[in-house]
């Protein structure tokens, strides 16, 4: 649904030359909800703001549903007639709202429609029912200044949805909220998805966000997108930084000489007893550092961290075992997980 292929955008100031974004190639299937991880400076905004030509790439395609929205910019005025037409079905939410305070809610709501050319009685009709969906029927008539922060983040979120659009984006839209609004927004972000078809990327430097409610991910530094993948897919893939950092399991290691093994776990397995037949098989002592269960996407996942008396040499054939029952096995190394923390 949203593809980007050797996306670069270059600002030029005082003669020198700053690339916000750096040969990203992204690919969003339809339908799923997308999170684009990094830290400040990293280039998100700025992928998000290229995705619907807000910002003109300096070389790079974008598509969106098909249609290669570069080939559309700044070409004739029937190819910008065609952008406004493509930017009308990708929907954008805003950190900060975006409200205009002389307008009501139902009023904010309609306003792009007004652009669109929609009728009046038309209009209402269309923005009552989007009200409806994101449950503020009862504020049409309130104003922006009568309202929580997590009630103008859903005006907002039904302003995008006016157009009837394919695509929602979605820029750092709950970083002003509370954990708790933070938590409703996410949840209606996604049953709007599921119950519209939409497809949802959002921008974001939370890994709670990506937890919540993210099919798949990427991890952005620098301009450039370093790692990506499904949720699971990440949470699979030895030495992946974005699943250390969605689920992080910790623990030194007793003492000197011995082996340290994380274990991730899929589905029914996050339940089953492998330290245990690990223990009775081989008669070996081990050491629980750190286990945690989560769930991510509606699928559960177990991490844990233990330890094996004796060095890796010494372990082989218990290592082996663990693999044969199913979990993904890696062996630590602690001492490189110390550097890169005092590195941060």
């Amino acid at each position: 649904m949203i593809t980007t292929t050797g996306l670069r955008k270059v600002y030029h100031s005082r003669g020198r030359e700053t690339a916000a974004l750096d040969g990203v190639d992204l690919h969003v299937r339809e339908g799923e909800v997308y999170g684009v991880l990094g830290r400040s400076g990293a280039g998100k905004s700025t992928l998000i703001r290229c995705v619907n030509m807000l910002e003109r790439p300096t070389s790079g395609t974008v598509e969106v549903d098909g249609q290669d929205l570069t080939a559309l910019a700044g070409r004739g005025r029937r190819s910008r007639a065609e952008l406004r037409a493509a930017r009308s079905r990708i929907g954008m939410v805003f950190q900060h709202f975006n409200l205009l305070s002389s307008r009501t809610v139902q009023g904010n709501v309609e306003l792009p429609l007004e652009i669109l050319g929609v009728t009046g009685q038309e209009r209402a009709r269309k923005a009552r029912e989007l009200l409806d969906l994101v449950g503020l029927t009862d504020k049409a008539k309130a104003y922006p200044a009568q309202l929580s922060g997590g009630q103008k983040q859903r005006v907002g979120i039904a302003r995008a949805l006016a157009g009837d659009p394919k695509v929602l984006l979605s820029d750092e839209a709950t970083s002003a909220l509370d954990p708790e609004t933070t938590r409703s927004i996410l949840q209606l972000l996604r049953d709007l998805g599921r119950h519209l078809g939409l497809t949802v990327l959002l921008i974001t430097h939370e890994m709670d966000v990506v937890k919540a409610v993210c099919d798949s991910a990427a991890l952005m530094k620098a301009g450039r997108i370093v790692e990506s993948g499904t949720v699971t897919e990440l949470l699979a893939t030895p030495g992946s930084e974005l699943a250390q950092e969605l689920f992080p399991v910790g623990g030194e290691p007793s003492g000197e000489g011995r082996t340290v093994v994380d274990l991730t776990f899929h589905g029914e397995a996050a339940t089953e007893p492998v330290i245990s037949r690990l223990s009775r098989t081989y008669n070996v002592e081990v050491s629980i550092l750190g286990a945690a269960i989560e769930t991510f996407g509606g699928r559960q996942v177990g991490r844990m961290r233990i330890e094996l008396p004796g060095r890796f040499e010494e372990n082989v054939v218990p290592i082996g075992f663990l693999r044969e029952q199913g979990p993904q096995v890696d062996v630590a190394d602690v001492a490189a997980d110390a550097r890169k923390e005092l590195v941060k």
